[in-house]
């Protein structure tokens, strides 16, 4: 194309690339789960919000799903993020792989074992909440969502069900009737998202009367399909991206650099895979020893 064709195109220009743009963000919209809910924080890292957690939808037995996932980037630029088969007690490339560098050494420091921390599994649990109170987005309010949260919210439950004094009793924080409002409280601590100062209020019932509380429980969404196993790729697929991100050959082995550097060219693919502006986890430091020492035992187990 020439000079002259160019300032032709000019006035046209502008017009295609909006087109384009609307294209590329209506394909985002489209991977967004407008089902969950985030909770916001201010300029300063704080954030505060009432949430209520729900009971078993439907015919659904547990009111909780737990999850394993791993994101990380890899020496080619590009990142890995997804989800762990053994989720759902499969055998995972990744997991198998961190096994093999964790007992490569038994030097924590090793180079070997710094690279099985960084691609370790990462635990999340998916619950349905009602949203009592969000300061941030008010328009949430009286909604159902699902919620995503880490272990450090997982204990709070966990206490609330199993308190340690004899002068507290149970809590069953999933109840409609007999379960409690949770007062989230959102800080920043070195960064990190502090969730330490979060606490239940006194037990009581949602709600006075019982259609309103089963209106809201009819709105609830299916934990399980989370968990179905057409959810999750295949091992085969997922060894193949781990291959691709840690520029190895199908054998393990290291590519030629080349490849690695033809890998390293954000496709299409990869910029999908590129982590999006989530909200981060909670995290009291930035590894969880709760969380090494849980890895740990996987890693002996699976090398056993």
């Amino acid at each position: 194309m020439d000079f002259t064709k160019l300032k032709t195109q000019s006035k046209s220009s502008l017009e295609k690339l909006s087109q384009e743009l609307s294209k590329m963000n209506q394909q985002y919209e489209k991977t967004k789960d407008d089902r969950f809910w985030y909770p916001n924080v201010d300029k300063a890292g704080n954030g505060y919000a009432v949430i209520r957690f729900l009971p078993a939808p439907g015919d659904e037995s547990v009111p909780f799903i737990r999850m394993w996932d791993h994101g990380f980037k890899g020496p080619t630029g590009s990142w890995y993020i997804e989800n762990s088969l053994t989720t759902i007690g499969k055998p995972d490339p990744v997991s198998e792989l961190n096994s093999k560098l964790w007992n490569m050494s038994s030097d924590d420091n090793s180079p070997s074992r710094k690279q099985a921390r960084e691609q370790k599994r990462k635990l999340s649990y998916v619950s349905n909440i009602y949203v009592v109170q969000d300061q941030a987005n008010p328009e949430n309010n009286s909604k159902v969502f699902l919620f995503k949260f880490g272990k450090k919210i997982f204990d709070k439950l966990n206490e609330a069900m199993n308190p340690q004094f004899a002068d507290e009793k149970p809590l069953n924080p999933f109840d409609l009737w007999a379960g409690a409002n949770f007062k989230l409280k959102i800080r920043n601590v070195d960064s990190y998202r502090n969730y330490d100062k979060s606490e239940f209020s006194s037990a009581g019932p949602l709600f006075d009367d019982d259609e309103q509380m089963e209106a809201v429980w009819k709105q609830e969404h299916s934990l399980q399909e989370f968990l179905d196993p057409s959810k999750f790729k295949s091992y085969e697929e997922l060894q193949a991206k781990l291959n691709k991100v840690l520029g190895l050959n199908e054998n393990g082995s290291v590519a030629p650099s080349a490849a690695r550097a033809a890998a390293s060219r954000k496709t299409a693919e990869d910029e999908d895979d590129l982590p999006r502006q989530a909200p981060k986890q909670e995290a009291s430091t930035p590894a969880s020893s709760d969380e090494d020492e849980d890895d740990l035992a996987f890693f002996k187990k699976l090398a056993s």
